[in-house]
């Protein structure tokens, strides 16, 4: 088993490395695209995780991954044909009780001494709002744009 579990790898957008051997990248979706832009170059885009799951209900046994990696959709209002959609997901109307699955699912598969990297975007919904589902502080925060947070919590 891989150390490193990614729940939402979505494009693997953040990621120096998009085959990484240590992480096992999941995703609820599998597709390709090419976005087209009127004044730059076209881009190829993929979701190609390499299980399909869904973060509310992972398949995988308690305290599995000693790296967990939660980035899961924060955008609730938008068409399913637009780039946002396309690119990053879509919230459901549950996305509260969803998170929260989530959450607690990421924390089912984190071994014991184990971290949590949660990533979120207030484009739509504030963070504050989304920790609220939680229920855990994370032990560190950073906001490392105008609207993206990554959050830090560790399993004891």
């Amino acid at each position: 088993m891989k150390p490193i579990l990614d729940v939402c790898c979505g494009g693997k957008m953040f990621y120096a490395d998009k085959q990484n051997p240590n992480v096992l990248f999941c995703d609820k979706r599998e597709f390709e695209t090419i976005f087209k832009k009127s004044k730059q170059k076209d881009e190829y885009f993929i979701v190609k995780p390499d299980v399909i799951a869904d973060f509310r209900d992972l398949l995988f046994e308690n305290e599995s991954f000693s790296l967990v990696i939660f980035d899961p959709p924060h955008i609730k209002n938008g068409s399913d044909k637009s780039f946002m959609v396309q690119k990053y997901g879509k919230l459901d109307k549950s996305y509260k009780e969803d998170l929260s699955k989530g959450f607690k699912e990421c924390m089912r598969v984190l071994k014991v001494n184990g971290t949590l990297i949660f990533k979120w975007s207030e484009a739509q919904i504030s963070l504050s709002e989304i920790l609220n589902c939680f229920n855990k502080e994370p032990l560190l925060m950073q906001k490392t744009s105008r609207t993206s947070h990554f959050c830090v919590f560790f399993k004891e």
